[in-house]
């Protein structure tokens, strides 16, 4: 199943986890923490209050949310970094106030597309093309980390839609395992410009 489809069947705990992935595998470039986003993964669990998923974005995004300018920067390769961290506050700022809301999806798919973007904006082998045909599950082509990163995605949908709430530790491993890979990119560009 291709990942425009598992988001379209996903259910209102899939698709916030879906979104909430996204976004936790690309706040290296808002330079938040493995904990940043903890306590709305806690959230999405069985035992935890749907209502307060608003607090705790608000929290969040008081975290998150840096002076104008942050990323700005001179120097080869900047501005796809300054667009990628862009691409990352619109994710967080696009977030809905309640987790069971039709928005999430909409907010679902708009995560996978960005967070796919911000991976090929960072990915010096990368192709220029949409990513919306690897979306649709035609792969060839794709750049590694672009790759790597949809794979990401499709676990994701594909545990919870097989365990529910059980899923969650896996789908935040996943996050966890490309949040480190985007932080070591992100790193060694760095360095590159130094």
């Amino acid at each position: 199943m291709s990942l425009v489809e598992l988001i379209a069947q996903a259910d209102e705990r899939g698709l916030a986890a879906s979104g909430l992935a996204c976004l936790d595998r690309c706040v290296p470039l808002l330079g938040g923490d493995d904990e940043t986003l903890r306590p709305l993964w806690g959230n999405l669990a069985d035992a935890s209050d749907a209502a307060d998923w608003g607090q705790l974005l608000e929290q969040t995004r008081g975290k998150l949310n840096s002076p104008e300018g942050e990323g700005e920067g001179e120097g080869e390769g900047e501005g796809q970094s300054d667009e990628a961290v862009l691409l990352v506050h619109r994710m967080l700022a696009a977030a809905p106030a309640d987790r069971r809301a039709a928005e999430v999806r909409t907010w679902a798919d708009a995560c996978s597309v960005a967070s796919l973007q911000i991976h090929r904006l960072l990915d010096p082998a990368a192709d220029a093309g949409p990513v919306d045909s690897g979306r649709e599950g035609r792969t060839a082509g794709m750049s590694p980390l672009v790759a790597a990163e949809l794979r990401r995605q499709v676990i994701v949908l594909e545990v919870l839609a097989g365990h529910g709430a059980g899923g969650l530790r896996r789908a935040l491993e996943v996050s966890t395992e490309g949040r480190r890979v985007l932080r070591a990119v992100v790193s060694r560009r760095a360095r590159g410009r130094s």
